[in-house]
């Protein structure tokens, strides 16, 4: 681990031997997962009870097998909606946070990831439920790349412990979107004549594999004709939260079988690809709040073997959900360097 994560992963061990809450407020791509893995193997040795949760299926899927491939000799419980197993009692849970209604006091630990994220985030039953869930003694670290204005001043007041990374592990900035102005391509009679097409073309003669953003699955679905037409010779997919198929897409990007993905917001968060570019359409959309937006940019420049991906966000005018995602991630990137956390 990087001198940044190591620091935050002493802070988390510390945290939960003492019983006490804690935020780690980590940009896009910093490694929190790893750095969650002393604190876990600490607390299980001890015969504490863990559960990992997420607002999101997908960030859930992903976790699983990196935590599983960690503590081979725990059993592991993965609980989500849908999920057709049998529940048997686990030292080890990971869950969706919907799931979490289901317990009572049970976990030493409680990891939330995501917390900013729908459908999690200012959602007054699942902040009971995770409350519940856990016993009277215990601790609760919050996982976040995005923390609200309140949950900052709650940091700034010293309400509650936080552990801060600017930086990703890799010691490279994080990528700062590409602003480029073009009309609505959904209104568009024919497509092949937009900036991003030619994007899209130029990304695909060069083998540079992509996430495509669009905002809402009506205009995925207006628009996936067209796509298809032009780009007939390329193999590539579209995703979004209502897709039976969405697992075994999402597992094709990451083998490296498709070209590219094209995704709604589902995809915004929690999930990992190796050297990928992203391209937003219509970002100025109303669907796109800020961290939405620098989340889907911190989709890009994750790897240590491609640590300067690409990120192009195409839109009609500036909102100021796009304007305050650029200044966050440059911002985050100044303190980065002002710590010296960058190579």
């Amino acid at each position: 681990m990087s001198e940044q994560q190591e620091k935050a992963s002493k802070e988390i061990v510390l945290s939960i031997k003492e019983f006490t809450d804690r935020v780690v407020w980590a940009v896009t791509g910093a490694g929190k997962t790893e750095m969650l893995f002393k604190g876990i193997s600490e607390a299980l040795e001890a015969g504490k009870r863990v559960c990992v949760a997420s607002p999101r299926i997908d960030v859930c899927l992903e976790l699983a097998p990196r935590i599983q491939a960690a503590f081979p000799d725990i059993q592991t419980a993965l609980l989500y909606g849908g999920e057709e197993s049998v529940y048997i009692y686990t030292q080890l849970v990971i869950a969706t946070t919907h799931q979490l209604l289901r317990f009572k006091e049970a976990f030493d630990v409680l990891i939330i990831d995501e917390i900013d994220a729908f459908p999690y985030y200012q959602n007054e039953g699942l902040y009971y439920a995770s409350e519940k869930a856990v016993k009277k003694q215990s601790s609760t670290i919050y996982l976040t790349a995005t923390p609200d204005t309140k949950l900052q001043r709650k940091i700034v007041k010293g309400q509650i412990e936080a552990s801060i990374l600017p930086a990703r592990y890799h010691g490279y900035p994080l990528p700062v979107p590409k602003i480029i102005r073009e009309k609505d391509i959904f209104s568009m009679s024919d497509i092949s004549a937009s900036k991003a097409c030619r994007q899209i073309l130029m990304l695909i003669s060069r083998r540079q594999k992509f996430l495509l953003f669009i905002p809402t699955i009506r205009l995925m679905d207006s628009i996936l004709p067209a796509l298809r037409r032009f780009f007939s010779t390329t193999r590539f997919e579209s995703v979004h939260a209502q897709d039976p198929f969405r697992k075994e897409k999402v597992e094709s990007m990451r083998k490296g079988e498709l070209q590219f993905l094209i995704t709604t917001t589902i995809l915004e968060r929690g999930v990992t690809f190796k050297n990928i570019d992203v391209i937003v359409l219509a970002a100025d959309h109303d669907v796109y709040t800020e961290s939405a937006l620098v989340q889907i940019a911190g989709r890009a420049g994750r790897s240590a073997d491609y640590p300067e991906g690409k990120v192009t966000f195409y839109l009609e005018e500036w909102t100021r959900s796009s304007k305050g995602a650029v200044q966050q991630i440059r911002q985050m990137n100044r303190q980065a360097a002002k710590k010296g956390l960058l190579l």
